[in-house]
């Protein structure tokens, strides 16, 4: 294993998914730009450390970085009245322990969602979270709007200038983008969502990398949430 590729503060560079071990080896980078190249950052820091067999998982919001117009300084995004009243919904536990970040509990980030899903999506998803979370069913607002809206993040790191002040919209064409760093760079890839609460993809260049494999491999969030910089992960069977 190559010894730059270490894991980040608090996390193990091994885990199981689907009853198989794997080593899940960070890719650090310098801070990326909004006028980087995707390609070329992927040909810098993770090509020389990819072997047969390999998979290669990115971050969604390097991607979005590297695209543009999907990142929008926070205060250039015009709420509406149904963006501050849903985002009031969001229990993101500010002020406590258990505070990992403000997400859509912003009017802005909750202003871009509504803005990805649609207002008739939004409202029908908002419908049917009232009614199934007092009986103890969660996640059917985020499962009916779809993953594409989920992604939508704000801000988009805790300590990360100038991203602080930054709202992040969904990737565009994720599958297309994890097919061509496979015809490029020849490991099958997947383009990642993740934080402390799990992971899910929003493109695959194989449908056969199935999300209960990116869920388990996943779940503590190697990449970590802050200043570690590490946006690809290079996965290989331990």
């Amino acid at each position: 294993m190559p010894t730059d590729l270490v894991p980040n503060k608090g996390k193990n560079l091994d885990a199981v998914a689907l009853g198989t071990r794997y080593l899940r080896l960070p890719v650090k980078t310098r801070l990326i730009e909004q006028c980087d190249d995707l390609m070329a950052l992927l040909a810098e820091y993770a090509a020389t450390h990819l072997k047969e067999g390999d998979l290669l998982f990115v971050s969604e919001k390097i991607v979005c970085i590297t695209q543009p117009g999907r990142m929008i300084k926070i205060a250039d995004v015009k709420t509406s009245f149904l963006a501050r009243l849903l985002s009031r919904q969001v229990k993101n536990h500010v002020g406590t322990p258990k505070f990992r970040g403000f997400g859509h509990g912003t009017a802005p980030a909750m202003q871009l969602l509504i803005e990805e899903a649609g207002y008739p999506r939004v409202l029908f998803a908002a419908v049917v979270s009232a009614i199934t979370r007092p009986l103890g069913i969660k996640g059917a607002f985020y499962y009916l709007v779809g993953k594409r809206a989920k992604s939508i993040d704000c801000p988009m790191s805790f300590t990360l200038a100038p991203y602080t002040e930054y709202a992040k919209r969904a990737p565009l064409d994720p599958d297309g983008v994890a097919k061509k760093i496979k015809g490029r760079f020849g490991a099958d890839t997947v383009i990642v969502d993740a934080n402390y609460r799990g992971a899910f993809s929003l493109g695959k260049s194989n449908n056969a990398i199935t999300e209960k494999f990116i869920q388990e491999l996943l779940h503590d969030n190697p990449a970590g949430q802050d200043s570690e910089m590490t946006p690809f992960f290079i996965i290989r069977k331990a």
